[in-house]
């Protein structure tokens, strides 16, 4: 089961500080999970400058150039922010039984290990 998933707020915990033009404790939500690399995407951290190729529409505007976009960031680099805290915190999961609709069912939960709540 994935420690961090789509729509999470995480912390980017290492690379260059933001007074030296890096991410280091920015915070933002996941916007995709690259699984097969290993890299996330997050929501204003790690911008690059991209070139497109200038073409046009039918209506007749130019469309592309230069776009500044999100690049992914390999998961080792972020960790998951405890809700309550709005700090960085390691994740857990323990087995809960659920009931719904008269049926009973086993569910992995993810946890907080420092705060003990669910995320």
């Amino acid at each position: 089961m994935a420690k961090i998933k789509k729509g999470d707020l995480v912390q980017v915990i290492t690379g260059a500080t933001q007074e030296r033009g890096g991410d280091r404790g920015k915070q933002g939500k996941v916007l995709e999970i690259l699984a097969e690399k290993n890299r996330i995407i997050v929501e204003g951290v790690n911008y690059v400058t991209k070139h497109t190729r200038v073409g046009q529409t039918q209506r007749g505007t130019k469309t592309g150039g230069l776009e500044t976009v999100e690049a992914s960031i390999h998961i080792s680099n972020v960790a998951l922010v405890d809700p309550s805290t709005k700090k960085p915190t390691k994740v857990g999961h323990r087995v809960e039984e659920q009931t719904k609709d008269g049926v009973k069912r086993t569910v992995r939960v993810r946890y907080a290990k420092k705060s003990g709540k669910d995320l």
